[in-house]
């Protein structure tokens, strides 16, 4: 078994990854905090958060997948 094949497939993670952060540099999702029970009557709090990515990480992940691509070619 040839290691050319785990570093091919970390390689194209890490630049879809990277491509994907450049793209979206932000999401959100809503996550619930608290939970209150009082009688017959609940209550939820929810909160929305917001994840930036920032664009040298996107960038870095973009060179280091093509780093291992190029290092799994001339190995395989």
């Amino acid at each position: 078994m040839s290691l050319a094949t785990p570093k091919l497939a970390a390689g194209l993670a890490l630049v879809a990854l990277g491509v994907a952060g450049l793209a979206w540099p932000e999401f959100s999702y809503t996550r619930d905090s608290h939970d209150a029970k009082l009688g017959p009557l609940e209550f939820t709090l929810k909160e929305k958060e917001t994840v930036r990515i920032p664009v040298w990480a996107g960038i870095g992940a973009v060179a280091a997948g093509t780093l291992l691509l190029l290092r799994s070619r001339k190995q395989g």
